[in-house]
């Protein structure tokens, strides 16, 4: 393992708590078989990223025989390669059908939930899942809203409360993809169905969108600023070895640049430490609304409410992992920035 890597995976990491036990690579830590800042970052990955490509790879890397080489290997370019993947048609296709198989119950949207359910099963073909996702979600969401009015029982048990909520939600929720969910369903114009719909479909999907647009850019933005990080590093560490070796003649002056390329390090994690410490506050801010939606929902009589009750308690639950997640990555970046400014001290302290 390299200098750079024996560095960041020195720094600080909590185990990221989620289901499942997977062998953790042995680095050099202070505490027998802590995992590596690397390894937590790739496990929550392999279990919250928005991509089947991403989390599969992830878990592969994971469960490497050489674990410590397949997660560099991973962080280098196989998370862009995955990334790539997920991109392709096929996967598009498939992370669409699953995400409206999991935001749709058999109860309040029947078609659509057994359609996604039998087209992320085995026999389904490409051709099938591509035309869903063209036309066949669409037409399964319009005899679901039939079957529905049909029945009547989800008008009729709708109240102005429930209209005043939803208007609330248009402006007040922290998720946009909620936010615009609700505004269309109260819109100037909206019918008892569109409030029904919201009920029945909109909310829950459009809280899925808010998680997975929240996970995608935090993953992104990570992985770019690690990227730059190992160079960094890199760099650091080879001014301070020149300054090392360098006679009486040049040494104050390598010394200074040695100075100056860990504190480059050290800023660098000026964004990543402010953008986590954001993400926190967010994550913890949707738990909490997610929280009181659950509460409202199960004082709420009626089958409109029923219907977003799982996915509220789902959603605060998620939104809480995001939380500790984030508090794990911001932790990271403040210990990088402790040891660079260790090392700017080591440095200066050269004789």
């Amino acid at each position: 393992m390299s200098a750079v890597k024996r560095f960041v995976l020195s720094t600080f990491c909590l185990f990221f708590a989620l289901a499942g036990a997977v062998a953790t690579p042995a680095v050099a830590a202070p505490v027998a078989d802590e995992p590596s800042a690397d390894w937590v970052w790739v496990r929550y990955l392999a279990s919250a990223h928005p991509y089947s490509t991403v989390r599969t790879a992830a878990w592969s890397a994971l469960i490497s025989s050489a674990p410590d080489a397949a997660i560099d290997a991973f962080i280098d370019s196989g998370y862009d390669y995955a990334v790539s993947r997920a991109q392709e048609r096929r996967s598009r296709n498939l992370d669409f059908i699953r995400r409206v198989y999991e935001t749709t119950t058999a109860e309040y949207s029947p078609e659509v939930h057994a359609e996604a359910g039998r087209l992320l099963g085995r026999n389904a073909t490409d051709s099938e899942r591509e035309l869903f996702v063209r036309s066949g979600y669409e037409d399964a969401r319009t005899r679901d809203r039939e079957y529905r009015d049909a029945v009547g029982e989800q008008e009729r048990a709708l109240v102005q409360a429930d209209w005043d909520y939803v208007r609330l939600l248009s402006t007040d929720d922290p998720g946009e993809q909620v936010r615009l969910s609700a505004s269309h369903a109260v819109r100037e114009g909206a019918t008892e169905d569109d409030l029904v719909e919201f009920f029945a479909y909109g909310w829950a999907t459009g809280a899925r969108l808010d998680l997975e647009v929240f996970r995608m850019r935090h993953a992104h933005d990570n992985m770019a600023w690690r990227a730059t990080l190992t160079r960094l590093i890199a760099d650091a560490q080879a001014a301070e070895q020149a300054a090392r070796e360098a006679g009486e003649e040049a040494k104050e002056q390598a010394k200074t640049t040695a100075v100056q390329a860990w504190r480059q390090v050290g800023e660098h994690t000026g964004p990543a430490r402010s953008g986590w410490t954001d993400a926190e506050e967010f994550a913890l801010r949707q738990a909490e609304n997610w929280r009181a939606v659950l509460a409202a929902a199960t004082a709420a009589e009626g089958p409109n409410w029923a219907a977003i009750l799982d996915p509220a308690g789902e959603s605060e639950t998620a939104w809480l992992a995001e939380r500790n997640a984030a508090a794990q990555q911001a932790a990271y970046w403040e210990s990088v920035l402790r040891q660079s400014r260790e090392a700017e001290q080591r440095v200066q302290n050269q004789a």
